[in-house]
This record gives C-alpha cells, structure tokens and sequence, in this order.
C-alpha cells in the first residue's frame, strides 16, 4: 500500500485572484513530485462540465500541465485506474457525491489514492468529499445523494471557506461556527478543521501541514473551546482521529 498523498484546497479561486492561481506553486510541486504529466478532472460539481472542464484546462495548462475531463470517458471507473493524478473541482457537494455514486466511483478513487498513492486535489466541494462525510458543507441539498458519507480518504471532517461573523453586521442568522457546533449533535461526530480562503492542507502519508496565504485554520471538536492554527502547523493528530465510516 502507497502513502496517501492529498492537497485540499479551501477554494478554487480567491478574490483578486484568477481560478487556481493562488495555489499554482504548490499544486507545480505537489504535482511535479510525482512526475504527473497529465491530471484526470472531475467536473460533476458543476452543471456545465463542458465549461468547467475550458476552465480546469487553462488552469493547469498554464501550470505545464494536461486535464482529460471524466466526463468525456465511456468507462469512468476505468479512467480513474488509469490515472496519474486526480482533481475534483468545487460547486456543490451534493450534486458532486451523487454524481460520484452514480457513476460508480467512490470505491475506485478511494482505493485508487489510499492504495495506489495517486496524488488527489480538492478545492472546496471536492475537498468535502474527501473527508469522512458532507454534513460540515456549506452547500445546499439541491440533490439527493444515497448517503452522506464521502470518500473518506481523510478521518476528519473539513469546512471550507470558514469565515468569522462581521463584527459590524446585524444579521441575527447563525454563525459558521454554530452551524457546526450542531453537527456535533450527531450521534457520530468528527472533528471539524474550518479553512479559511487561500487556505490548503497537504498530506503525505500520515503527514498533515497547513498551508496557504497567511491564514490560520480552525478547529473544532466536540464539547472543547476551539483551537486556532497557523499556517504551518502540523496537522498529523488529525489523521489519527476519528472512526471508519460515519452519516449524520
């Protein structure tokens, strides 16, 4: 079995910034370390694969990089075995997980990463899918996957593009962090690590490093304060938490 190798993105993009931009340097060495030539995109987040695909290619391409969207395969699982590197883009989680299910893919990313060591990019929806489970997405349930349950490649939970309430704002809605503060009402729970934007987390192996633009992580667990995190820090104890398989 290889060492599992992932990069998490908050995001895709961030403001002032175009789509991959911000992590180009380390999504080059991240890549380039594996010696991928061509990366397998996987667009099922967004409605317009066709768009998001002319997006994802420029991207990369400007990185030195080749994207084959799987969306264009005859044998998606297939695709994902000939893979040298993966990349799950962002929009939203639901429609992403049942897109994964209905072409029959989780167990053959999972497997293809975990057990193969095949390098895996997120950038926000793809990074919630790679955790334990969805119930910490931002997103709307605009369609029904067959469980909540995500690829589980990590045993943790993400919420990406954590904010902080606006001081100076009257909106009496619930915060980011109440939002997840309910989830640990489930009767299975894991811990929760809020990336901020600009923000990543690198793994290699049992190796886990914030990375990003002058950020700080937070996380969350159940029944203890918050804990906040520069980028940096190393993450590793999280990769040692948490159960196999969990749904809100």
């Amino acid at each position: 079995m290889s060492a599992r190798q992932l990069l998490l993105l908050s995001a895709g993009t961030i403001f002032g910034s175009e789509f991959l931009q911000y992590a180009a340097d380390d999504i080059k060495s991240f890549l380039t370390r594996n010696n991928v030539c061509r990366i397998l995109f996987i667009p099922y987040a967004l409605h317009d694969h066709d768009a998001y695909e002319d997006k994802a290619r420029k991207a990369f391409g400007k990185m030195g990089f080749e994207v084959e969207s799987i969306h264009r395969s005859r044998d998606p699982p297939r695709s994902v075995a000939s893979a040298q590197a993966i990349f799950v883009g962002g929009g939203n989680t639901f429609r992403l997980l049942k897109a994964l299910h209905d072409n029959k893919l989780v167990l053959p990313i999972r497997e293809k990463v975990l057990q193969e060591g095949t390098p895996y990019i997120g950038a926000s929806a793809g990074t919630n899918v790679a955790t334990v489970n969805i119930c910490t997405t931002n997103d709307m349930p605009i369609v029904y996957p067959p469980t909540f349950a995500a690829l589980n490649l990590v045993p943790f939970n993400i919420n990406p593009h954590y904010i902080e309430p606006d001081p100076g704002s009257q909106h009496m809605g619930e915060t980011r962090e109440q939002r997840i503060q309910q989830y640990f009402e489930c009767e299975e729970w894991y811990p929760v690590l809020g990336l901020r934007e600009g923000s990543m987390l690198l793994i290699l192996g049992e190796k886990a490093t914030l990375k990003g633009l002058s950020q700080v992580a937070k996380l969350f667990t159940k029944d203890e304060k918050s804990k906040e995190f520069p980028v940096g820090s190393d993450l590793s104890f999280l990769l040692k938490n948490g159960k196999k398989t969990a749904e809100c």
